[in-house]
């Protein structure tokens, strides 16, 4: 598998270990991330920290996820973007779109701020 899955109370953190997301692994990082959404994962952590590499399939595949997270109410953040793949997801203005951090901690902190965002704003 091109990629390792790490479950927690709030998140799910999918570490793509493939140096390349194209059109041999976005598929079925897809599938996973339409697998976790089915079984009640709402928000995700996408760790692209060994991926140097990324085209228009890997960017669609990220796309659904964060689709299928807003749709839940949940949220989806990329951690780790190496240049190129940072600087194909600024030509393709992608990062007006997806929530992006520099590092893994960063993107769970992320996660926790919105859901407290979420809890505070739901109070009033």
């Amino acid at each position: 598998m091109s990629f390792e899955i790490n479950k927690d109370d709030n998140h799910v953190v999918i570490k793509v270990t493939a140096e390349k997301l194209d059109t041999i692994i976005a598929p079925n990082l897809k599938t996973e991330l339409v697998l976790l959404d089915k079984n009640g994962s709402t928000n995700f952590v996408v760790d692209l920290s060994d991926t140097k590499y990324c085209d228009s399939s890997g960017l669609s595949a990220l796309l659904v996820g964060n689709r299928l997270a807003k749709a839940s109410n949940g949220c989806l953040v990329l951690c780790g973007l190496q240049p190129t793949v940072e600087k194909m997801i600024q030509i393709s203005q992608l990062h007006t779109v997806l929530n992006i951090t520099p590092t893994l901690n960063e993107a769970v902190d992320y996660l926790m701020m919105v859901a407290l965002e979420k809890e505070v704003g739901g109070a009033e």
